[in-house]
């Protein structure tokens, strides 16, 4: 990971306490680098949800940079540490890119979603922006988002689907292919075949051709 601030973020950086809560030692290693490069200060490191729990309550950071897939469950973790301490901020980082964990990890009061993939420079400006109780996604997570919240949809139709799975339906019922899902949702071809899989046992459709009718009638596509 690169150590160079974009301008303007040393400033906002300086002096933050930071927790990184992730199992992967050698990410924890890395974003440890990252942060004290910039002046930050990492008062703690964790494995697992008890761990970060523990640690976050004791030590009070600035900002908590949790991990949704470590042992005991970052999304546990966030909403045991909210619960406690509201004025917390916590930042999921994590390679779960599906807007279903999106919406869980705001349930839980995350305040910024972000990619392990991602540039360096999202990471400082989400630790930035929960530092001062305002929310931050990576700019894919956040064009998603958007889409999402400004897509007319109707949600009493399929109520069985989670919203994910429903954009998946209609993009089926356009007539894409799995291929076009995956470009246009940001998905892995493979977390798309999971979707319809999904969609096809819980309405039980017999083929895609079926799914591209009762979607249609449904209103969607």
């Amino acid at each position: 990971m690169s150590e160079s601030a974009l301008p303007g973020l040393q400033s906002g950086l300086t002096g933050l306490r930071v927790l990184i809560a992730d199992d992967h030692r050698l990410f924890r290693v890395g974003v440890a680098a990252l942060l004290r490069g910039q002046g930050l200060e990492v008062i703690g490191e964790a494995g697992d949800a008890d761990g970060a729990i523990r640690l976050a309550l004791q030590q009070q950071p600035d900002v908590i940079l949790m991990d949704i897939g470590m042992p005991g469950g970052g999304l546990h973790a966030t909403r045991e540490i909210k619960r406690a301490s509201p004025h917390l901020g916590v930042v999921i980082v994590t390679m779960f890119e599906d807007d279903d964990m999106v919406f869980q990890a705001l349930r839980a009061g995350a305040l910024g979603y972000v990619l392990k993939g991602a540039d360096p420079q999202e990471l400082l400006r989400a630790v930035q922006a929960a530092a001062r109780g305002e929310a931050y996604f990576g700019p894919g997570i956040a064009r998603r988002l958007i889409t999402y919240f400004d897509t007319p949809r109707a949600l009493d139709l399929f109520p069985e689907l989670t919203p994910r799975e429903r954009e998946v339906l209609s993009a089926i019922a356009r007539g894409e292919n799995n291929a076009a899902i995956a470009r246009s949702l940001d998905l892995s071809p493979k977390t798309v075949r999971n979707h319809i899989s999904n969609i096809f046992s819980k309405l039980h459709f017999a083929d895609r051709a079926e799914a591209i009718i009762r979607a249609r009638e449904a209103g969607l596509g």
